[in-house]
């Protein structure tokens, strides 16, 4: 007699299978992203024979990745011809004010892709796989050579960084403040939004040498420029003199001793009286949802950092002459603030 299975087993098994499929649907939202399906259905271009005119790509699969699109929620159809957008798929336009477009691609481009397929060497040595899979030190060198998945990587964390960027500027006072700088802030999102929130603030996007000029056309498009300035450098060497760092997204991609080393450039260059803002998502107790965990996995696969707990940025910050002052909630993230112990 054959078992039937339980109404739980069941959907255990569908779960499993959305989870081993997880990629398929990570590649077809790419295509999506990349041929621009949120933005040829806004724009009236709805059926596939439009749609794969305009990006030059092949009817059939056009066809067949748009029907698939359609079971992924992302958009819909009442003929099986003509196709309409869903609230879904507006998050893959460019122009949405909660646009993951960029994220979309640039996480399942080539630099950050093919390193997850090393993720069972990560776990056995703990080591990131951007070497094995790239020859580079590390992502970020990967990057430095390929300029176009860096502009797009730019824009990705503008994506992410663009909701709570008003978050973070809500709960940083900075009415003393003259000068902000956001390490490693790439188009500089978060300085930007504090700068609006405080009309006498200057401040600036500290970061490499071919990321800092997206920064400064951004700042300038906003009518910024006047209190804006960017600086290329590597917060690993020293730092520009100024009263208040924030790392947004930063320590999270370091290992612990690298993390110390950034904290006490910080330390050595901040003006009396000055503090740091760090920015993250914090990693709670075992089993409780939320991006911090399998954002680790992201981390350990991809740069050898990892994401923490409040504990463990608390260390960090003590190895590097920092106590912390104070917690604030920013939307999904924790900014940490801190000031010199000695």
């Amino acid at each position: 007699m054959i078992a039937v299975p339980s109404l739980a087993e069941a959907r255990d098994y569908e779960r499993m299978m959305a989870m081993v499929t997880g990629y398929w649907v990570t590649q077809t939202v790419r295509a999506a992203a990349m041929y621009n399906l949120a933005e040829h259905l806004a724009a009236g271009n709805n059926t596939p024979k439009e749609i794969a005119q305009v990006e030059a790509t092949d009817l059939d699969a056009t066809a067949r990745l748009m029907r698939t699109c359609a079971s992924l929620g992302l958009m819909m159809s009442e003929d099986g011809a003509h196709y309409s957008g869903t609230s879904l798929l507006s998050t893959l336009h460019k122009e949405s004010p909660n646009s993951l477009h960029y994220f979309a691609v640039s996480q399942s481009a080539p630099g950050h892709w093919l390193p997850w397929g090393q993720f069972p060497e990560a776990v056995r040595t703990g080591e990131h796989q951007v070497t094995a899979a790239h020859g580079d030190t590390n992502i970020f060198g990967y990057l430095a050579k390929h300029l176009d998945e860096a502009e797009l990587f730019t824009k990705s964390m503008t994506n992410l960084t663009r909701a709570a960027a008003l978050d973070v500027a809500a709960v940083l006072d900075t009415k003393d403040v003259e000068l902000a700088l956001d390490l490693g802030g790439a188009s500089g999102d978060v300085i930007r939004a504090m700068m609006r929130a405080n009309p006498e603030l200057h401040g600036g996007v500290f970061d490499l040498p071919h990321i800092v000029p997206a920064a400064a056309a951004v700042a300038q498009a906003d009518g910024l420029e006047k209190r804006f300035i960017t600086i290329g450098g590597n917060f690993f060497d020293s730092l520009p003199v100024a009263d208040l760092y924030v790392l947004k997204y930063i320590l999270h991609d370091w290992d612990d001793d690298s993390c110390v080393r950034i904290l006490k450039n910080c330390r050595a260059a901040l003006i009396e009286g000055g503090r740091v803002a760090v920015v993250e998502h914090l990693v709670g107790e075992i089993g409780q949802p939320g991006i911090a965990p399998i954002l680790d996995m992201d981390m350990l696969v991809l740069t050898g950092g990892k994401e923490r707990d409040i504990a463990e940025f608390d260390t960090l910050l003590a190895a590097a002459g920092l106590g912390r002052t104070k917690v604030s909630t920013a939307g999904a993230f924790a900014v940490i603030e801190a000031t010199p112990t000695d």
